[in-house]
């Protein structure tokens, strides 16, 4: 448990990650009483006026959903706001609700990509963007100096809640009218794996209402099977089906369906650098890329600027998280950003990342273009590039460890100008993250496992 020092000196466990609160369910900080602190603390900043608030809820298909739901649920209601349950959902369709639906924040649990035994909770502001850092200290400072504890309204003033039946027609709706009018998806045979999670349902539905013959994997969630060896991290099996059904495109989403991942029509993976390439120069050409921008983050390969730059179009880096793409996507109204992971955010259309929607925006410039997948990721040609990850048991300051300082440092001499070194901690997991861009793909990798090794001798 890490703490951090506020600005009145005290001090106290930090939730926040960078992605939301996450961890094991049912350990801290995913435990029922912090869900339902959590959502005390949420109800108490958005009241404003005398009118009713509402708040959105919506989860992935975790077992431990139906746990933190409620916990939240009656957290927010306890202190006289409303709630909207809307059940599995991608994350993405909780931020376009609240802001389509004048809501005054929205909540999603879920823990992403990570395996089912673990779960998050993330919020999201009125205007659908998600809450900033000093917000989200401002919830962890009320938790844990119980300013909250004698705040309890009674009577009709206590919250109520509803299930709002109609969110997936809403989101299927909002998403399909991202896709150009003018074409459709007719003729073609799509492959899509959902991961067992909360696009199950909207995903392939958006998919077929467009025109296309759908190939639906990952579709049958128990509570336990999101993410496993399916979806965004597993495309495997999405691969196989393409080319057993000789599919135009694959498209894979991760556990809460804001990740893309693409799988072309002769099998190969697609991952968001050469997604991002391909966007990119679609809206470039067509002159609806804003200021000629496009952000990435240090993980995304330097390839994807050199594939770019054709168009005369800059790449703007910012520290890993979609929330920092969108936060730089916002500060100068940029259009496009995105993640190597595949977290790609088309702020014409959404506030945040959207693997269905990102799908969309791909099959149309392959509709425009009428060229395969194949032929369009021509354009980007990687860098090689190595990441490896590595399992900690302590996360301290990287610059006041002596032993993987120097090796970081030997890398990079070797590297010279013709490679990079990135060394980061995971936002969501016990590890570090090792990666090597250069131009011997062997060499990389022997030096992103020294380095990790001796990450691992110092943390443990």
């Amino acid at each position: 448990m890490s703490e951090q020092t506020q600005p009145n000196g005290s001090a106290h466990p930090k939730l926040f990650g960078t992605d939301g609160v996450r961890g094991v369910a049912n350990v801290f900080p995913m435990t029922a009483e912090i869900a339902m602190q959590l959502g005390r603390a949420l109800a108490y900043l958005i009241r404003s006026g005398p009118h009713r608030h509402r708040v959105v809820i919506g989860k992935d298909t975790r077992l431990s959903g139906y746990m933190i739901e409620q916990a939240l649920a009656s957290g927010i209601m306890s202190m006289g706001v409303d709630v909207e349950l809307v059940g599995p959902l991608p994350t993405p369709a909780i931020a376009l609700l609240t802001s389509s639906m004048r809501a005054d924040a929205g909540a999603v649990i879920s823990a992403s990509h990570n395996p089912y035994q673990d779960n998050g909770i993330k919020f999201f502001w009125r205007d659908g963007f998600k809450l900033p850092d000093e917000t989200e200290s401002k919830i962890e400072t009320l938790i844990f100096e119980k300013a909250l504890d004698s705040l309890r309204p009674t009577a009709t003033k206590i919250g109520g809640a509803v299930r709002l039946d109609d969110a997936p027609g809403r989101y299927i709706a909002q998403v399909k009218a991202t896709f150009p009018r003018e074409l459709t998806l007719d003729g073609l045979t799509l492959a899509i794996d959902c991961a067992h999670g909360a696009a199950y349902k909207v995903a392939p539905a958006v998919l077929k209402e467009l025109g296309a013959k759908v190939i639906s994997l990952g579709v049958s969630p128990d509570g336990k099977n999101i993410n496993h060896k399916c979806g965004a991290l597993h495309p495997e099996n999405l691969q196989a089906s393409v080319l057993k059904h000789k599919a135009h495109l694959g498209i894979a989403l991760d556990g809460d369906a804001d990740r893309l991942i693409v799988v072309d029509e002769k099998g190969q993976v697609v991952d968001g650098d050469a997604i991002m390439a391909i966007c990119t120069g679609e809206l470039a050409e067509r002159k609806e890329l804003k200021k000629n921008t496009l952000v990435s983050t240090v993980m995304s390969n330097v390839g994807l600027e050199r594939a770019v730059a054709k168009w005369g179009v800059k790449v703007v880096r910012t520290k890993v998280g979609d929330r920092y793409v969108v936060e730089e996507l916002r500060k100068h109204h940029f259009s496009l950003g995105g993640e190597q992971s595949g977290h790609l955010v088309f702020m014409d259309h959404a506030t945040t990342g959207d693997g269905t929607l990102a799908a969309l925006q791909v099959l149309a410039v392959m509709a425009r273009k009428q060229k395969p997948m194949s032929e369009l990721t021509k354009i980007f040609q990687p860098v090689p590039q190595v990441l490896l990850n590595f399992a900690v048991k302590e996360k301290r300051e990287l610059s006041h460890l002596p032993e993987p300082t120097k090796a970081i440092r030997g890398v990079e001499k070797k590297l010279g100008k013709d490679g990079r070194v990135l060394v980061r901690y995971s936002g969501t997991e016990p590890k570090v993250r090792v990666l090597v861009e250069g131009p011997d793909a062997k060499k990389i990798k022997q030096y992103a496992e020294e380095i990790g090794e001796a990450l691992q001798r110092a943390l443990g």
